[in-house]
């Protein structure tokens, strides 16, 4: 009876230390999924062609700085979508405005508080990604002022919000773009110590 305890030991240690691997190696794939995915970024802003910065920029351009991968961040949120039938104007930084139709509301916890974002998709897009701008309380300090962007897909009435890859807008690097401004209700009061950060010229 005491060998067959020790054996049912055994077993239940060898569980729980899978279920720890398995936990440290999925983190450790993600992060390095963050990063390359960060390294292909850092890429096209070298690339002559496809980068936004200013030439007298890019010649001199290494990276971007980021936060560091935080699993914490990629929120698995509520999704309700919306079918708006006409579209909303998004102001730009330029001072024009651009259609953009209301697709959804996406609610999520975080440091104990329900925050909910509204997501959008351009008019006359057809993509299944949905447009997220929004600020957050490291916005001028830690972040671009004028906000970041983040891109998801929604699964049902689940949407994942990876703020690991919350990036600024082109006209953070460059004031020639035109750029939609986060909406009021899109103003979190929470940090987002997650993703790029501002640009260091």
């Amino acid at each position: 009876m005491k060998g067959f305890k020790y054996i049912i030991l055994i077993g239940v240690l060898l569980i729980v230390g899978y279920l720890v691997k398995d936990l440290f190696f999925n983190d450790e794939s993600y992060n390095q999924a963050v990063l390359k995915f960060r390294e292909n970024k850092d890429l096209t802003f070298r690339s002559v062609t496809r980068s936004p910065l200013p030439d007298s920029l890019r010649r001199s351009f290494n990276k971007l700085n980021y936060y560091a991968p935080a699993r914490d961040f990629e929120i698995a949120a509520d999704f309700t979508p919306i079918e708006s039938k006409e579209p909303t104007a998004m102001p730009m930084t330029t001072g024009t405005q651009e259609p953009y139709f209301v697709k959804g509301k996406a609610s999520f916890e975080l440091e104990g508080q329900t925050h909910t974002l509204t997501l959008f998709q351009k008019a006359g897009s057809t993509s299944d990604t949905l447009f997220i701008p929004f600020t957050d309380q490291t916005n001028g300090f830690e972040t671009y002022g004028g906000g970041r962007y983040l891109d998801a897909i929604p699964n049902g009435q689940t949407i994942v919000l990876d703020f690991n890859k919350a990036y600024n807008p082109f006209c953070a690097y460059n004031p020639q773009f035109a750029c939609p401004m986060p909406p009021a209700e899109n103003r979190l009061k929470v940090k987002i110590p997650a993703g790029e950060q501002a640009f260091a010229k």
